[in-house]
């Protein structure tokens, strides 16, 4: 069934990760994430705390960004400062050259770390892209036993390519009955958004929200079968 726009737009985590956006942008951002109705803006963590009028919209920071190499100690450092700054999600990075040495302990390691210094949600990045099917099972176990809330496919930034419908079908049968699981990376329209979310994607990272929801309008004389909001 085709997800309607507004239960859409209440999975969405309008995002900015731009290496040069400003806070002007981001201003912007948080206006147009309201005028949507999209769950939240997910901003890097130089851009806390967020000042402008929120309303209902949560605020969510990446981790670990974009490359995930960073030691456990730094990673839980920069989750609590943004926390403190008044994150209420942490979208953090994992290290994905411990998968490719078989050390999914070490990898469950890393975010139990920054799941201690989180006082939020914590969604935890595995760059599916770059993993093998059982490596993106072995990421998702890790997550779901270091106590994360959400596993992620992507950042958007790695040259494997962002979330697929088959990455997202992984994730959710592993972890998806207990765990979200939110599809980030390339999704720009509004087919590619509702794929996802059959396939299971519970968020939807997207920075062209605006162009995916209007996807939606019109699909259905009437209005289109909705599947309510995931929250």
């Amino acid at each position: 069934m085709e997800i309607t726009r507004s239960a859409l737009a209440q999975m969405v985590d309008h995002t900015l990760l731009k290496t040069d956006a400003t806070r002007a942008q981001v201003s912007a951002l948080v206006a147009e994430a309201r005028e949507l109705g999209a769950f939240s803006v997910c901003v890097s963590p130089s851009m806390l705390p967020i000042t402008d009028e929120l309303g209902d919209v949560k605020v969510a920071t990446v981790c670990g960004f974009p490359s995930g190499n960073h030691t456990s100690s730094a990673k839980a450092a920069e989750a609590a400062e943004s926390s403190r700054l008044g994150a209420d999600e942490i979208d953090m990075v994992i290290n994905i050259g411990l998968l490719k040495e078989g050390r999914p302990d070490a990898v469950e390691a890393e975010i139990r770390a920054v799941r201690e210094a989180t006082t939020g949600l914590l969604k935890v990045i595995i760059e599916s892209a770059a993993l093998t099917d059982e490596e993106i099972v072995a990421a998702c176990r890790a997550a779901e036993a270091a106590g994360a809330d959400y596993v992620k496919t992507s950042t958007g930034f790695h040259p494997a390519g962002g979330a697929s419908v088959h990455a997202v079908e992984l994730m959710a049968a592993t972890v998806g009955d207990r765990l979200g699981v939110k599809a980030s990376g390339g999704i720009r329209d509004y087919a590619t958004a509702n794929a996802m979310v059959e396939a299971g994607a519970t968020r939807l990272g997207l920075s062209g929200t605006r162009a995916v929801l209007d996807g939606a309008d019109g699909d259905e004389p009437g209005g289109q079968v909705g599947m309510g909001s995931a929250y």
